[in-house]
């Protein structure tokens, strides 16, 4: 269902009245075409489908464009976007930009007032080339929205939401957000611990029990954040140890989890330099969608 004004619904009490799905239009984004519409419809928001024009995309894109001053292409491209969500039961609006990729998602974001920027993944491979690599990673530093990776096909809501969380403000603000965003889901707070240097040379992981001084520790953070007696009893503490990549990923299959939220700054090594080389390994290794809460944010 198509709307042409892109004014923002003022009555949405929802926490998102606005989603933009960032979109190759190639196969590697039917997951998350599938899930923007599914969280739009869920949050009754407005979903905005934006294709980039990018000069240097690989030649496997479903359009190879000339990028002149075609309009006839971007036509082509902006009724592909329509066909592609014609059975969305939400509004839709569809936009088609010339520039670098992550810049210009984050510029129609701020734009037109977007509160969640969701994309793809396939083998690894997100948003065209790199945005697992570059492009994320720049779309993050850029955007003051979270960013959801899909890489998982959706069958509902999310039921089993976790937390990445080192007691930063910027793993509160991925709490915060996750409470927020998912106001009936049970969550679990996921605080990795660094092992030994030998336990890690030896590939072990080393379970941890949330014992009190853990315990202890995660209401003090809960005092500062503010939150209210019934978030917290919607909040499970999980303690690990080992290399993160490594304990995370294993608890993430384990227990099935659908979505891992994580903040892009912190001051140890839960988080620190997330997005560096633990968070290009975190989007490879999580077998779930993944949103990271990006540095503007963090810094509100």
């Amino acid at each position: 269902m198509e709307q042409g004004s892109m004014e923002k619904t003022k009555q949405n009490s929802h926490p998102v009245s606005r989603v933009l799905l960032a979109t190759d239009l190639s196969a590697r984004c039917d997951r998350a075409l599938d899930r923007a519409v599914q969280l739009a419809a869920e949050w009754q928001a407005e979903l905005l489908a934006v294709n980039v024009a990018e000069s240097t995309q690989s030649p496997d894109m479903v359009l190879n464009w000339a990028y002149g001053a075609d309009e006839a292409n971007m036509r082509i491209v902006q009724q592909q976007l329509r066909d592609d969500l014609a059975t969305a039961e939400v509004p839709v609006s569809v936009k088609v930009v010339k520039g670098d990729p992550a810049a210009s998602i984050a510029e129609v974001a701020s734009q037109d007032a977007c509160d969640l920027l969701v994309t793809g993944m396939a083998r690894s491979e997100p948003f065209g080339r790199c945005i697992l690599g570059t492009t994320v990673e720049k779309l993050v530093r850029l955007t003051s929205q979270p960013v959801l990776v899909v890489r998982k096909r959706p069958h509902g809501p999310y039921r089993r939401v976790l937390v990445a969380s080192d007691f930063s403000r910027a793993s509160s603000l991925a709490l915060q957000t996750a409470l927020k965003l998912f106001p009936d889901n049970q969550i679990v707070l996921f605080h990795g611990v660094k092992s030994s240097l030998a336990e890690l040379a030896g590939d072990k992981t080393e379970p941890l029990q949330a014992d009190a001084a853990f315990q202890t520790k995660a209401n003090e953070f809960y005092d500062v954040i503010g939150l209210s007696a019934s978030d917290r009893a919607r909040i499970t503490l999980h303690v690990e140890g080992g290399a993160l990549e490594a304990v995370m990923t294993q608890y993430v299959r384990k227990h099935n989890i659908d979505l891992a939220v994580i903040g892009s700054r912190g001051q140890n090594s839960l988080m620190a330099g997330l997005l560096g080389s633990s968070a290009s390994k975190l989007l490879h290794w999580l077998p779930c969608d993944t949103m990271i809460i990006g540095a503007q944010q963090s810094a509100d």
